[in-house]
């Protein structure tokens, strides 16, 4: 039996723990875990078989690690191959008679993909495609993607594992405390990037004991179409004589987990601090658990790389401002290729109430899947709004979609042969809903019967390509009504017929209805709201339209979608005061300004940052300008990141933004010299090759004027001593991102607090807790880069 067929009907045991147990087992701190599979195949091995033994069906390989980044490619494939090997003879050895599997364990880069870090994120995919094909090659049965705490990576990562293998992957993410990615995203937000790509199943792992990823995972089940993988910590990690132990026991551990299976979690097993007593506890305790059915989800979402937007719960606002039809200074911003006017409009229609933004770039004059492949890009480092890619171009599309951090929207597909050839292997691949235009070879049919007939028709063929009926949303045109005045009618009809007879959500160009006409802003807002009263879903219009947002306003109000009617006193005030002149698209626009220098680093416009801070110092002095625009517009940040009201995209973008600004001043003050605030070292302790934590703190620091010695990845205890000394340091960072070189950091600290007892250490990384910080001997635990910051501020003051 393979194992999605094993999936479809049985509840499924994980193994635990690796690193831990090798550590015991002799690990030394900054050795690296995978080269065990050759050095000491016999470990591994009994490793493996302690898993099946304690009643484990999927055992996964030592190669959490194992990328071309940290192994040559002829060593990579040694690696891969043995892994393989040790778990097969394990799985021989056992007398476990279950069914039993293995897995290709596939973790993390350890970098940040780019725009926020610096590895492309093609570059990622071929990493994991490298890793993925020796496993395919060697024999696994399934593949695990675990541990992932950005979403971008995660998509990396299952993109690599579709396109290089046609083996089951099951996708988990590293959640925290509240809830959500290290790069913003929900588990909803999530959860429909993966299933809408492919993903087996879906879950969460690491980070945190089973009782706190309660709430995580009951998220993950309210909108999971597919089984739920549950792997938590054995708790919280601490240090004891020297040994990172866990606080929850295997009882405990396995009773937390048994509640989740009874809310229908299907795949379960351990992560760090877990063992193959662990695991015989959690079968023991769940093994008359019945397997709980799948509940398929039939709701309509897209999301960005932080959240999802679902259909049906009230109407969604698609802002239409990115599109040059009729639009002089758009198209003048293509041409030119001025992506900061591009973002501007996106952050100013995110402002004005917008839920998703469309993205057509379409020029003959231009090389359209160039321009849309790089404005989806920038977009969504500034905005977390999710995108539609809206392109007649197949070519274009599936660039868009290729490098979308999320599920997008797709604008559009229609009941031509041609066009749904092209379109529908695409929104199957990359994933994504799609506005299907109820047009076909003939045309668009005068009547609401025949649009009808040709939703029905695409329906049929979407499924032939395996896409769900849900991620289907027709429009059904909406025609000038200055041409034929009935066809708004005809449009209406054919809208309410389809939410009606075939349960599909609806779309519309609401403002084409009104072309040709004069003051057109009071028909769009007259048939929005007729619209919306036949069931209309979404609406693409612009959210400048003082009548178009005071219909919605309106329709939400007495719909009971607006308790207390909050919104619409809230936007009341505001109607009288939009400019007419922005209602409709073909007026003039606003100028290009994202107003003042801290608006645009806050909103992350390097190029306008720049800009603006050329023109400041014209008049200001650039120390001033430092103190009173720029870390003003950090600290706004770094406060909403805090309060999490921001996420750390938004915050590295910020930063990012800033440091434009710097080197203007830097640039025009030449020689002269600024007082700083002091030097710090940072480093990644030694054994550790994942910089990302390390990175960010890096740039805020530097952005809020520190002198920053940046050590690299794995750097040696003597390394970090050095620096200080020569140096003369009063601060030390020091980051890790796994248990196994936990140790490292505590003999780094050690080695500091014999030699140079006046310097402080502060850390970080996802694995260690305050009380574990302490415990080791740290100064402070920084839960994130802004409190880091924090903390050099107070030491360094």
């Amino acid at each position: 039996m393979n194992f999605r067929e094993f999936l479809k009907n049985n509840k499924v045991y994980l193994d635990g723990g690796m690193g831990t147990l090798l550590q015991e087992k002799g690990l030394k701190p900054g050795e690296l875990p995978e080269r065990w599979n050759l050095l000491h195949p016999e470990i591994i091995q009994e490793i493996h078989k302690g898993y099946y033994d304690a009643g484990s069906n999927v055992v996964s390989t030592c190669t959490f690690g194992a990328n071309c980044l940290k192994y040559s490619e002829d060593e990579l494939d040694k690696i891969v191959k043995a892994a393989m090997n040790n778990a097969e003879i394990a799985r021989e050895k056992t007398t476990n008679p279950a069914e039993k599997f293995i897995a290709l364990n596939v973790g993390p880069t350890g970098k940040l993909l780019a725009p926020l870090g610096d590895l492309p994120f093609e570059d990622a995919v071929e990493i994991f495609a490298k890793t993925i094909r020796l496993g395919a090659k060697y024999g696994a049965e399934l593949i695990i993607i675990e541990t992932m705490n950005d979403s971008y990576e995660t998509k990396a990562a299952l993109l690599a594992a579709k396109e290089n293998s046609d083996i089951p992957v099951l996708v988990s993410n590293a959640y925290s405390e509240d809830g959500k990615l290290m790069t913003g995203a929900s588990p909803a937000a999530m959860v429909a990037m993966l299933e809408a790509m492919g993903a087996d199943a879906i879950g969460a792992n690491c980070s945190m004991g089973p009782a706190q990823l309660k709430p995580v995972m009951r998220e993950i089940l309210s909108a999971a179409s597919v089984p739920v993988v549950l792997k938590p910590n054995a708790g919280m990690p601490r240090s004891v004589d020297g040994k990172t132990v866990y606080d929850v026991m295997p009882e405990e551990f396995a009773s937390e987990i048994a509640d989740m299976m009874e809310e229908g979690v299907r795949l379960v097993g351990g992560c760090c601090g877990t063992s193959p007593e662990y695991i015989s506890a959690l079968y023991q305790k769940t093994k008359d658990i019945e397997a709980k059915p799948v509940i398929k989800k039939n709701d309509t979402v897209v999301s960005s790389y932080t959240h999802a937007v679902s259909f049906g719960k009230k109407p969604v606002l698609i802002g239409e401002r990115i599109n040059p039809t009729g639009k002089k200074r758009m198209k003048k911003a293509l041409i030119e290729k001025d992506i900061g006017y591009i973002l501007q409009e996106g952050t100013k229609q995110a402002e004005k109430g917008a839920d998703i933004l469309d993205v057509n770039v379409g020029l003959p004059e231009i090389d359209e899947k160039a321009m849309l492949e790089r404005a989806v890009y920038a977009l969504q480092s500034v905005t977390d709004l999710p995108l539609q890619i809206d392109t007649a171009n197949p070519e274009a599309m599936e660039a868009a979609m290729r490098i979308y951090n999320g599920k997008a929207l797709i604008n559009s597909v229609n009941g031509k042969e041609e066009s749904m050839r092209a379109v529908f292997p695409l929104v199957k691949k990359y994933g994504g809903a799609v506005i299907a235009l109820t047009l076909d070879e003939n045309g668009i049919p005068a009547s609401a019967e025949g649009r009808f007939a040709i939703a029905e028709k695409i329906l049929k063929k979407a499924e032939e390509y395996g896409i769900d009926k849900k991620d289907i949303i027709f429009d059904t045109l909406a025609m000038t009504i200055s041409a034929d005045n009935t066809s708004a009618m005809t449009t209406l009809k054919a809208l309410k017929m389809i939410r009606e007879k075939l349960g599909c959500h609806t779309s519309l160009g609401v403002s084409n209805v009104s072309f040709g006409l004069p003051e057109r802003d009071a028909v769009n807002g007259t048939f929005f709201t007729m619209a919306l009263t036949n069931g209309l879903s979404t609406a693409i219009m612009n959210p400048f339209s003082t009548e178009m947002m005071k219909s919605y306003y309106s329709y939400l109000a007495l719909s009971g979608m607006d308790e207390n009617c909050e919104n619409y006193i809230r936007e009341a005030a505001n109607f009288a005061t939009v400019a007419k002149s922005a209602a409709l698209p073909v007026k003039k626009e606003e100028p290009n300004t994202s107003g003042d220098l801290q608006a645009a680093i806050a909103r992350g416009f390097k190029d306008k940052s720049a800009a603006l801070t050329t023109e400041l110092l014209k008049t200001k002095a650039p120390l001033s300008i430092v103190q009173e625009e720029i870390i003003p517009a950090l600290n706004t940040v770094g406060e909403g990141f805090e309060a999490k009201k921001i996420y750390l995209p938004q915050l590295l973008m910020s930063a990012e933004a800033a440091k434009s600004a710097f080197e203007v001043i830097k640039a025009n003050m030449g020689d002269a010299k600024t007082d700083g605030k002091g030097k710090i070292v940072i480093a990644t302790v030694k054994g550790d090759i994942h910089d990302i934590g390390k990175n960010i703190v890096r740039l805020l620091l530097e952005n809020y004027g520190f002198d920053v010695l940046d050590l690299g990845k794995d750097v040696a205890p003597e390394t970090i001593l050095e620096a200080v000394l020569a140096e003369n340091i009063a601060l030390v960072g020091l980051s890790a991102l796994m248990t196994t070189t936990v140790p490292a950091m505590e003999e780094t600290i050690r080695l500091l607090r014999a030699k140079v007892p006046f310097c402080k250490v502060v850390v970080g990384g996802a694995v260690l807790t305050e009380d574990y910080a302490k415990q080791i001997g740290a100064d402070h635990y920084a839960k994130d880069a802004m409190e880091t910051v924090r903390y050099a501020e107070e030491i360094l003051k």
